[in-house]
């Protein structure tokens, strides 16, 4: 089976590793992949080296034509089956370039909260469009209703985000010594960029951590991840709040990494706070890397650790007080973080790893080529 997928950059975000660990593991499922990338990016090496075919196209408007043109003729040149974006702007571009072949199947993943008016507008207009549609989380289906106005979901299908194990292995790098922490340290981190849009929620955090060094003074915090374009008074929140409370020894801001796998051998915990959320990449590969799990009480993030029993924490969006309760609790019990953390990763290994990811996502590509 020949698929292409397309992206718009190749910078280091969710749905970008998310495609690079597809990529990587296509050949295992007998999925031929082309990706096609329409600007650069920090994995632009990455996908090079991914074992698939790479191409780097520019999208130089927003509705552009020529780049239409070209994934057209890379379709035909290839005898793709199956075309797949990660945004509306991508399935824009995928229906354009497949008009008229008929033989030729859209998808359009929807990873979580669409950012802008004209990228709403746009995603209502092109899922229609589109022979299948993954959310990728259940819940997620209630935002796609009430906020995009998308009414209609025969074509849609729920395939979870997975994580590659390999690429989680760690390769000797210790975040604990580069930042000089003493032996007994504890360490808690996030992973996720701090974003302009009202997702992902550093601050909650931050307000937390003075309650819990109170109690344990050996206590620190990592944040990983780059500050994206208009997220700056979010860091500089973040920032104001860690110096009013003395707590900037403790606190560590280390940007965008590509030591991830090493950081989260370190971790004592996880912690994810977002107000919003398709399914994040970051919660799988905590799972998978064997982290006990603190998150936001949201739907996607409670579809993702309660089952038959809870596989993390929850806390209430916003409410830094819980969280601290909560990360002190853990803190102190190391029996309840080793059980928590054995039965995530069992549970990851079957529902959010690369390898169900590629299953699920081979037998939707797979139906799709059967329909005339």
């Amino acid at each position: 089976m020949k698929v292409l997928h397309l992206l718009d950059s190749v910078n280091r975000g969710g749905a970008e590793t998310q495609v690079l660990d597809i990529c990587r593991n296509a050949a295992r499922f007998r999925l031929e992949v082309t990706l096609v990338a329409a600007g650069g990016g920090a994995l632009e090496n990455d996908f090079r080296d991914s074992g698939v075919e790479y191409i780097r196209l520019d999208r130089r408007l927003p509705i552009d034509i020529y780049l239409c043109s070209q994934i057209r003729k890379i379709i035909r040149e290839r005898g793709i089956d199956i075309v797949h974006g990660y945004q509306a702007v991508e399935g824009l571009h995928l229906f354009v370039a497949t008009r008229g072949l008929r033989n030729v199947k859209r998808v359009l993943s929807f990873q979580g909260f669409v950012p802008g008016r004209k990228n709403r507008l746009t995603a209502k207009l092109v899922a229609p469009l589109m022979h299948a549609n993954i959310s990728v989380s259940r819940s997620l289906m209630t935002y796609l209703r009430e906020q995009l106005g998308i009414k209609n979901f025969d074509n849609f299908h729920v395939v979870y985000n997975g994580a590659d194990e390999a690429r989680l292995r760690p390769s000797g790098g210790s975040i604990r010594n580069e930042l000089n922490l003493p032996a007994d340290a504890l360490l808690a981190g996030m992973v996720a960029n701090f974003t302009s849009d009202p997702t992902k929620d550093q601050l909650t955090i931050c307000r937390a951590m003075p309650r819990v060094i109170a109690r344990f003074p050996q206590f620190h915090f990592v944040f990983a991840g780059r500050v994206a374009d208009g997220a700056e008074d979010k860091m500089a929140e973040c920032l104001d709040v860690c110096i009013a409370s003395g707590i900037t020894d403790h606190v560590h801001f280390l940007g965008a990494r590509p030591d991830v796998p090493d950081i989260l051998e370190e971790l004592d915990l996880f912690v994810f706070s977002s107000r919003q959320e398709g399914f994040p990449v970051a919660v799988s590969e905590a799972m998978l890397a064997g982290v006990p799990l603190i998150l936001s009480d949201i739907e996607p993030l409670r579809e993702a650790i309660v089952c038959d029993g809870n596989l993390g924490e929850m806390f209430p969006v916003g409410d830094s007080d819980e969280l601290s309760r909560k990360i002190a609790a853990l803190l102190g019990d190391e029996s309840r973080c080793l059980e928590l953390a054995d039965d995530a990763r069992k549970y990851a290994r079957e529902n959010f790893s690369i390898d169900a990811h590629l299953r699920a996502l081979n037998q939707l590509y797979s139906e799709l080529l059967t329909q005339k």
